[in-house]
């Protein structure tokens, strides 16, 4: 599953327990009639995929629907559902800074001694 959207905040990332569990959220808006604020959370390794990320980019993010069940103390079963990122992606169509720029069309010759009985080693 994915959600696309604008970043609209990235926290810090948690460290939990003697193990060392690591956690951080991310809250994208959606970009519809009625936008949505869906947390998703990244664990363990994966929260180090958000360090190149800003608030404001679109963005792209696979997720999965985590569910866990919960005995409380007084015997009762409460439920709780989580939304896991596991892959982030740039959306925006800024291309990377050190490429040069493509040149316009007419500024390359066209090719004028092909010939088309030549035999080519391509397999296709």
């Amino acid at each position: 599953m994915e959600v696309q959207g604008k970043i609209k905040m990235i926290g810090e990332t948690q460290t939990f327990g003697s193990n060392g569990f690591r956690k951080r959220e991310l809250v994208v808006t959606t970009e519809e009639q009625y936008p949505q604020h869906i947390l998703v959370e990244f664990v363990q390794d994966k929260t180090d995929l958000l360090d190149n990320y800003q608030v404001g980019q679109a963005v792209k993010v696979s997720i999965n629907l985590r569910g866990r069940e919960w005995v409380n103390p007084q015997g009762e079963t409460k439920y709780f559902n989580s939304i896991q990122g596991w892959r982030i992606e740039n959306l925006q169509a800024n291309a990377p800074s050190d490429m040069p720029p493509m040149p316009p069309a007419d500024a390359f010759e066209p090719a004028g001694d092909l010939n088309e009985d030549d035999h080519d080693d391509l397999p296709f």
